[in-house]
């Protein structure tokens, strides 16, 4: 059963915040409070909690994102999803989507949305149909856990989790009870397919080539 958004403390939203240090830990904080955030630090939302993401993706993070981006926009080319890539908010609204009720806002390395109505000029507020999170050193925790939870609750019909350091891709798939259901391991030589855009397959060769 999921759990119901917290409740923001009293603070000012409308006041910037210059550095990341002025983050208090101990508030919940909302979208509102995000968008006056003018710090170079990227960070995340989870329910109120702010999440410091990594200072900049490495090289190989970034050939994996690509390697995988790239053939979901070419097969997208002519179809009504659309595929993104990080730095793009996508906001979780539970109840309202007033930024003020919004307290968990994500950026995930590649996401694909289907429905136009969850876009605006600042990104996506819904949960998109497909989301990837390629596994950096550090995150594992925050991204197998956290963010696992998030994309179930707010129904993520599909979520890849791909690791560097295994060069391989797992696929929950949302069931018709609203639980991620895991596929095997996928790794070299194997080519995965996606319930969520029919006809498209990804070699994982062709993810993990001339990495190192």
């Amino acid at each position: 059963m999921s759990q119901p958004e917290p409740k923001p403390y009293p603070t000012r939203e409308d006041e910037p915040i210059l550095q990341f240090n002025d983050i208090d830990a101990s508030l919940t904080y909302s979208y509102s409070n995000y968008l006056n955030w003018l710090f170079d630090d990227r960070v995340e939302l989870i329910k109120g909690k702010v999440f410091k993401m990594s200072p900049a993706p490495s090289r190989v993070h970034q050939e994996i994102s690509r390697n995988i981006f790239n053939p979901l926009v070419n097969f997208l080319n002519k179809e009504k999803c659309k595929a993104y890539s990080a730095p793009f908010d996508v906001r979780f609204p539970k109840e309202s989507k007033e930024d003020s009720a919004v307290f968990t806002v994500l950026q995930p390395d590649i996401c694909v949305v289907c429905d136009k109505s969850k876009l605006d000029d600042r990104g996506c507020i819904g949960a998109p149909d497909l989301v990837v999170e390629i596994l950096s050193p550090g995150n594992n925790k925050k991204e197998l856990l956290h963010k696992y939870r998030v994309y179930e609750e707010f129904g993520v019909k599909e979520y890849w989790v791909v690791s560097q350091s295994d060069q391989s891709i797992l696929i929950y798939t949302l069931n018709e009870m609203g639980r991620f259901q895991p596929s095997k391991i996928f790794t070299l030589s194997e080519t995965i397919i996606s319930s969520v855009l029919p006809g498209f397959e990804l070699a994982l060769d062709d993810v993990f080539e001339d990495l190192n």
